[in-house]
């Protein structure tokens, strides 16, 4: 297994992510397949530099698929450490969207738990 390392600065979304992991299907699969009860909402992060194109790689690699429900776009997990707590990078298999984001799931908030504000320099290692 490959691991790479995506750094980012964090910022605040438009609350997508959340209103995603809400919906039972998509819970139940994150528990099922990632071994933890997701947190309500993600963490973004801004890719900068090497990490844009880092962060390509896992467009390509097969991840852990979320199978969509009707209506609804597929993602990719992939398992990642954050100052080494486990969590997960979710990649939207969505037409357009920005390659330079990074969504990350854990089973807790991260901006509380690592005390995270908006412009914080964060880095992923991301498993795949």
């Amino acid at each position: 297994m490959k691991a790479l390392f995506l750094k980012g600065n964090v910022f605040s979304g438009k609350g997508e992510g959340a209103r995603f992991i809400e919906l039972s299907w998509v819970r139940e699969q994150i528990e099922e397949k990632l071994g933890f009860a997701p947190f309500l909402g993600t963490l973004n992060i801004r890719l900068v530099g090497e990490s844009i194109k880092l962060r390509q790689m896992l467009e390509k690699a097969s991840g852990i698929e979320i199978m969509p429900r009707e209506g609804f776009g597929r993602g990719n997990c992939f398992k990642a450490f954050i100052k080494g707590l486990e969590c997960a990078v979710v990649i939207p298999k969505i037409a357009d969207y920005p390659e330079n984001i990074l969504e990350i799931i854990a089973s807790m908030n991260l901006r509380e738990r690592f005390k995270l504000k908006d412009g914080d320099i964060v880095e992923v290692k991301v498993f795949f």
